[in-house]
């Protein structure tokens, strides 16, 4: 199986595979496959006793945790098959792993939007780990935090007011922090700012300098997903906005652009989804992305700021 494992390694290397992908397997392998089946002779790997490994782990760990372990199982037994080890892959007729259903994708309403970025702006610690202008950025943009972490300055042009996301950041284990490609060629695109961002960004390259990342760690490099991840659990406290995540404020972005009457492709194509149905199961709530998308979230933007303005007003 490690023999597999290296072969995905390989093509990680190539920039066939994300690396990410080749540590989520390797660490599959380790924590999950070997301690079940590591002393399994390959013709003792039956589908009934691979079905009930798979089911089992669905049922302890997650349905895709499970789907993991298949595709692990799936890749090394067909690499056995291809090597005369054996005469079929048994992985080929194991049960579905099916998916528990979905609950409704939450995104934060407008009141909530500006209470969050008000609560961020009141906390010395999130302001000194520059939450605040990090989140308005997802909010924004509707990017992963790993793509919002991997935006240089030379990836945008304060000019044509428009941002090119083409990568990504992920830790890989015994390497640390790289940058690389997105997710997928869907991934890589073109997006519009709304005004409020741009706002932000010519305040902030006027206080940077314009260099290197546009949401650096304290040392000026490349910011850590999970340690920002992390800032933000902190930050966000044990009660009202205890579901927080980073992922809500790109179902926000998601919602923002639906209650503007963006169409489902517009919308997948601001989130980087190949597949609409992606965006319409997970997030309601392809190349450059039309004005529409930055004026509706500009909208929400100054409605939320106009609506603060006048609760601190008073009757």
């Amino acid at each position: 199986m490690f023999t597999w494992i290296a072969s995905v390694d390989q093509l990680a290397a190539q920039g066939l595979r994300s690396p990410n992908t080749a540590q989520l397997y390797r660490l599959n392998l380790t924590t999950h496959v070997l301690p079940a089946l590591g002393e399994v002779r390959l013709r003792e790997l039956s589908v009934p006793r691979l079905d009930r490994f798979v089911q089992t782990l669905q049922l302890n760990c997650g349905a895709a945790t499970a789907k993991i372990a298949r595709t692990v199982l799936s890749g090394a037994l067909g690499m056995a098959v291809r090597h005369g080890a054996i005469s079929s892959n048994p992985v080929r007729d194991i049960g579905r792993i099916t998916n528990t259903p979905l609950r409704r994708p939450r995104a934060l309403t407008p009141d909530e939007r500006r209470e969050w970025i008000a609560h961020l702006k009141a906390d010395p610690d999130a302001v000194r780990k520059d939450l605040p202008d990090l989140c308005e950025w997802m909010l924004g943009t509707g990017v992963r935090v790993g793509e919002a972490l991997a935006v240089s300055w030379d990836d945008v042009d304060l000019t044509a007011g428009v941002v090119h996301i083409n990568h990504t950041i992920v830790r890989i284990k015994g390497v640390g922090l790289i940058r690389k490609g997105t997710k997928s060629n869907a991934g890589e695109r073109t997006l519009r700012l709304p005004a409020f961002a741009l706002a932000m960004l010519r305040r902030r390259k006027l206080a940077a300098g314009g260099h290197g990342p546009v949401f650096p760690d304290s040392r000026g490099g490349w910011r850590d997903p999970s340690n920002t991840s992390r800032d933000l659990r902190n930050a966000r406290g044990s009660e009202e906005f205890a579901w927080v995540t980073s992922h809500v404020f790109r179902k926000t972005a998601a919602t923002e652009l639906d209650r503007a009457g963006l169409s489902a492709r517009q919308i997948a194509d601001q989130l980087g989804h190949a597949k609409v149905s992606m965006t319409q199961d997970r997030y309601l709530g392809r190349g450059a992305v039309g004005k529409e998308a930055a004026d509706a979230l500009d909208r929400a933007h100054r409605e939320a700021k106009k609506d603060r303005a006048h609760r601190l007003s008073g009757p």
